[in-house]
């Protein structure tokens, strides 16, 4: 949800106030607050400017040649506008100036200079019109700054709408003026509302059929309605808070909506004869407001003209009986629906609204009479001539008890732990709107109408608003006799944690757990044998040899789950010992095993899912690149070709290897198995490298795809240096997406991904730094795959 503070400044002073610190204590002591956004603060030296003159380009078929007075001169302009005319006045940004941060220059258009720009209310960020210039009042003084004009200033924050999930009265502009109040140590101004002015004896017929879902249905006719088009300032509240203008009359029932919390409807009021509410007794389909066809079923609170059915109550009105510009006569709803039912109509017909999402809440009944006065209020103000036609029809079905809350001093003392004066308590109480009497230090509060529909109950409910407003940053922070003191972790810990989810999130592999020691009859199962290593006590035997690789208890876990999953994965950080120390200490490496299994994938595919998931564990981790290098075998079970040392910032922090032949058969003739090892304390122990944020490219990317022959004993690092000694700033991203070897041919295909962030690429651009990137290629033997 998104609240004004000029919106807000309607109802509480906030003069001398720092915005800023006060949303801050918002956040602390209410809601959350996402966002803020300072309204205006790209709009600068835009005035009233008033077309002098207007004709036609002769070299364009709809640009216009303008002369404008913006006060201190008459400025030459191009405009392309519709509506451009002589006699108009516009908004009007002068050289120098700022339209939502585009500062304007003078240019030349189609041969002719322009010295300004006229401007749209969507090009000052106050609108999403855009069909043509502002048309403002003929009254104002040309060069008068929009500004002093319109409420285009303006300091905009977003609240976490689960934050006010229990909190119905947060809905809404007044609601959020009172908490401003409370922290600001006011009372909230009361709202400017008006009475039916009307004394005859006709009324809106309304019939409340399903009691169970409608707590209160409050309706007036007015007549009259001359006007169409509401202020520019209540437009300009609407686009910030997020709701486009439609009419003055749809425009009045959302302000109210946005102010009050209050959903309204306005229906046409020639197509209205008699309000009925109930759920159908079948089945239909109805048209909605958004031209959408959907289907009714009889668990749907609907508003029926009589049997016709107009709108999905709480929800949205329906297509025929909408309010239209040619609208003179409108019924207004004002009404209080059962939350649950319209949460679950909302979700059964995936059509959640403003208004939907305000009902489910569980609003306060009390609010639709008060909503109806302040739309004749609004209204009148905006069309003095248009007439109230009716008494306010108001069933009200189900009141909501008045809820009285008694506490003493002591309660508040024992829950706060601090001393809060009697004074403070019933103070932020009223402001509050919480009605409070004192008799010495007891005190009886009773719980206004729009805090007891679900909030507030209990005496708990007190404290919490007292001390929320006194300010949890004000409490004195104290131990108790036995501290609790959470578990301490280590920068290790973490990422180990890290790596571990990642494994298992990303990856879906199974961590498991082995000992320390090897199984030399799992292994002679695999044709292979415990290596000569430091044993344990007692052990003369094979069975107390400590493993010096992962994968040493690693494989025959393979071999025994082989036929239980045609692919799976599995990982551990555990130790390892490689011989003794000088002090004649085991050399212990803490190390992570990863042993990945398939019979579902190629042992190039597999190995290329190893590599990317080894890139994924350094990029999460240290935001760095990982390299390979071709390393001799260290044992028995690695592949003599298929076995690469693991490098980042050019230290070798692991092996990544295929299985030999041999011991491949051994596991399952028909399977890859791919086996990574890594040196935890090297790979942590190396600093992580800072992240930067860019902003992606609006335009487009060009991809240049390459399949490339590959010389014996030529290494991707090798083939890579082609384009980064170039230093290319167009070329974004270098990724592989093939690989071929076989029959004595090795290819490559690689993706070059071209772009730009201030414009589009042309492809004779993209075609010169592939030629050079080639040009380098052949220079080391890397040719084209004709």
């Amino acid at each position: 949800m998104f609240v004004s503070m000029n919106w807000i400044k309607d109802f509480v002073n906030l003069d001398g106030w720092d915005l800023d610190q006060l949303i801050h204590r918002f956040t602390l002591s209410t809601a959350e607050v996402e966002g803020i956004e300072y309204k205006g603060k790209d709009v600068k030296d835009v005035v009233v400017g008033e077309i002098l003159s207007c004709e036609d380009h002769p070299d364009s078929d709809h640009l216009h040649l303008l002369k404008v007075d913006a006060g201190d001169e008459v400025y030459d302009v191009v405009c392309g506008a519709p509506n451009a005319r002589a006699g108009l006045k516009t908004a009007f940004c002068k050289v120098g100036g700022e339209v939502c941060g585009i500062k304007i220059k003078a240019s030349k258009i189609r041969g002719y200079k322009s010295f300004g720009m006229c401007c749209s209310a969507k090009e000052l960020g106050i609108s999403e019109t855009h069909d043509g210039i502002m048309e403002l009042d003929a009254d104002l003084k040309n060069g008068t700054d929009l500004k002093e004009i319109f409420p285009i200033d303006d300091v905009v924050f977003e609240v976490d709408n689960k934050s006010l999930t229990n909190r119905p009265d947060l809905w809404g502009h007044y609601g959020m003026a009172r908490e401003f109040a409370a922290l600001t140590n006011q009372h909230v101004k009361p709202l400017d509302v008006m009475e039916n002015p009307y004394t005859g004896d006709a009324t809106v017929a309304v019939e409340v059929a399903n009691k169970d879902l409608v707590f209160r249905y409050t309706s007036m006719r007015i007549e009259n309605v001359t006007k169409k088009v509401s202020s520019m300032e209540m437009q300009i509240r609407l686009f910030y808070c997020g709701t486009r203008a439609i009419n003055l009359l749809a425009d009045l029932t959302n302000y109210i909506m946005l102010e009050l919390g209050q959903p309204m409807h306005a229906f046409d009021g020639n197509k209205i004869e008699k309000i009925v509410v109930d759920t159908p007794k079948e089945s239909f389909q109805f048209k909605t407001l958004d031209d959408v066809e959907r289907e009714i079923t009889p668990d749907t609170l609907m508003i029926y003209d009589n049997e016709t059915p107009v709108a999905v109550a709480g929800i949205m009105g329906g297509l025929d009986s909408e309010i239209v510009d040619g609208t003179t006569s409108v019924v207004l709803e004002s009404a209080n629906f059962d939350g649950v039912s319209v949460r679950k109509s909302a979700s059964r017909l995936a059509l959640r609204t403003d208004a939907s999402a305000r009902y489910e809440k569980t609003l306060d009944p009390e609010m639709t009479m008060l909503a109806v006065k302040r739309f004749i209020k609004l209204l009148k103000d905006v069309d003095p001539e248009c007439e109230c036609a009716s008494k306010i029809t108001d069933v009200y079905v189900k009141k909501y008890p008045e809820l009285k809350v008694e506490f003493d001093k002591k309660f508040v003392d024992r829950y706060t732990g601090i001393d809060i004066p009697c004074e403070r308590i019933k103070l932020t109480l009223e402001q509050l709107g919480f009605k409070t009497t004192q008799d010495g230090e007891n005190f009886v509060s009773e719980v206004p109408s729009w805090r007891g529909t679900k909030d507030v109950s209990m005496r708990a409910d007190i404290i919490e608003e007292i001390t929320r407003i006194y300010g949890y940053d004000n409490f004195e922070i104290k131990t108790t006799l036995s501290p609790l003191l959470p578990a301490k972790t280590t920068e290790r810990r973490k990422e180990e944690n890290l790596i571990k989810d990642l494994l298992v999130k990303a990856y879906a592999m199974n961590e498991v757990n082995t000992r320390l020691w090897c199984d030399p009859d799992a292994l002679r199962n695999l044709g292979l044998a415990p290596e000569e290593n430091v044993r344990l006590l007692g052990h003369a035997d094979d069975n107390g040899i400590l493993r010096t690789s992962m994968m040493q208890s690693f494989l025959p876990l393979v071999y025994n789950n082989r036929n239980y999953k045609p692919s799976f994965g599995m990982f551990e950080i555990a130790r390892t010992v490689l011989g003794v120390r000088e002090d004649e200490t085991a050399d212990e490496h803490r190390m992570l095993g990863i042993a990945m299994y398939s019979k579902e994938e190629s042992e190039k595919k597999l190995y290329i899912k190893a590599v990317q998931l080894l890139n994924t564990i350094v990029s999460q981790l240290k935001h760095k690149k990982v390299a390979y290098e071709k390393t001799e075998v260290r044992h028995e079970w690695q592949h003599p070709k298929n076995t690469t040392k693991i490098l980042v910032d050019g230290k070798e922090i692991g092996i990544l290897n295929t299985l030999h032949p041999k011991t491949l058969a051994h596991i399952a003739k028909n399977a890859a198995v791919v086996c990574i090892e890594i040196d935890m304390d090297t790979l942590l122990a190396i600093p992580a490298m800072d992240l930067e944020f860019n902003e992606p490219s609006k335009y487009p990317t060009i991809e240049y795809d390459l399949s490339l022959l590959i010389p014996e004993g030529v290494r991707f690092d090798t083939i890579s240096e082609c384009w980064k000694k170039l230093e290319l700033e167009i070329l974004r991203e270098v990724s592989v997406i093939d690989i071929y070897d076989a029959a004595g041919v090795k290819s490559v295909t690689i993706r070059l991904s071209f772009g730009l962030d201030t414009r589009t690429l042309t492809s004779e651009e993209v075609q010169a730094a592939v030629d050079a990137i080639l040009k380098n290629m052949n220079e080391i033997g890397v040719n084209l795959k004709l």
